[in-house]
């Protein structure tokens, strides 16, 4: 019985998918470990390439690029170890990153989920520890009123220099270790979330559930983000993400563990930050382009709002 199962899902990065794999298995540990990939319809020839390189894992091929979320469901029925670590393609471990984050778990029984430390390509510490959202923090991150209201705890916070233990209410799924127990007790990743959010509403039923999620700074991971996402798509400059797919996710989130009245809410401060910072751009005299990508996003917002009835289905 293996200590830790390792779930990876590849789409369209094979190179980086062999990167990430040659830093899981030349990670120095002393733990039984399996690895599962789940290749969600890459059209690199990703699947071929992992079957003949690779025999040692266990290789899942879907005809269909199913999402994110329902694919690492899809490796529970083969688990039996006693952590499960989420691990994204685009994400290069340490060589003591999995022995470190699990020697915790194990001297920390309460801890349910641990993220570690992330790093980019350009090694700038990536948001790490991360608080729930509100329509209204969102919305102060969103038009920078954040600056006024400083008593909002924010989403993220990087003004502390991450170097202690801290508990946090969700951390990012590209290092996302689990313990099998908390699988057990309320799943994995709600099948609704095509992509985007999946972790954050894990975290949210895990510390519900009376767990603690916690962020760990001794081993770190870097994280290039939105690989796979590009493939299909353009995505934000900022976040690395495809729009439509982060605002569906937003919606379903907020729908499911705030309530009605909270989407609705989130839908309204949306829109007006996006009038805010049109308001914004005319008054910096910026390309008439960027007016009309705010005005576009604000349509997407509502079309999402309607398309999932108000938060409440997905549209994928």
């Amino acid at each position: 019985m293996p200590d830790i199962s390792v779930i990876l899902v590849s789409y369209n990065t094979i190179e980086m998918t062999k990167t990430a794999l040659s830093h899981l298995f030349s990670s120095s540990h002393h733990l039984e470990m399996e690895v599962i990939v789940i290749d969600n319809a890459s059209k690199d020839n990703s699947a071929e390439i992992l079957r003949q390189e690779y025999p040692q894992i266990r290789l899942i091929e879907n005809k269909i690029n199913v999402g994110f979320g329902r694919a690492n469901n899809q490796a529970l029925p083969f688990i039996k170890s006693r952590y499960v670590l989420l691990l994204n393609t685009d994400a290069f471990i340490e060589p003591d990153t999995i022995a470190k984050t699990v020697q915790y778990m194990d001297a920390n029984p309460k801890c349910g989920i641990l993220g570690v430390k992330l790093f980019g390509r350009d090694g700038v510490i990536q948001p790490s520890c991360r608080f729930f959202p509100t329509p209204w923090n969102l919305f102060l991150s969103r038009t920078g009123l954040k600056r006024i209201f400083k008593g909002t705890k924010m989403v993220d916070d990087m003004s502390w220099d991450h170097a202690a233990v801290r508990d946090c209410d969700w951390v990012p799924g590209c290092y996302y270790l689990v313990r099998k127990e908390v699988i057990d007790q309320v799943g994995l990743f709600d099948a609704r979330y095509f992509l985007y959010s999946e972790e954050m509403d894990h975290c949210f039923a895990t510390k519900k559930a009376g767990w603690q999620v916690v962020y760990y700074p001794y081993t770190s991971v870097v994280h290039i983000g939105g690989e796979s996402a590009k493939s299909d798509g353009e995505i934000t400059a900022s976040g690395r993400q495809i729009s439509s797919l982060q605002i569906e996710s937003e919606l379903l989130y907020f729908r499911k563990n705030c309530g009605l009245v909270a989407s609705i809410v989130n839908v309204f401060l949306m829109s007006l930050a996006d009038f805010i910072e049109i308001l914004k751009d005319i008054a910096r005299f910026k390309r008439p382009e960027w007016l009309y990508l705010r005005l576009m996003h604000s349509l997407t917002v509502w079309k999402c709002f309607f398309q999932t009835r108000m938060g409440k289905q997905p549209i994928h």
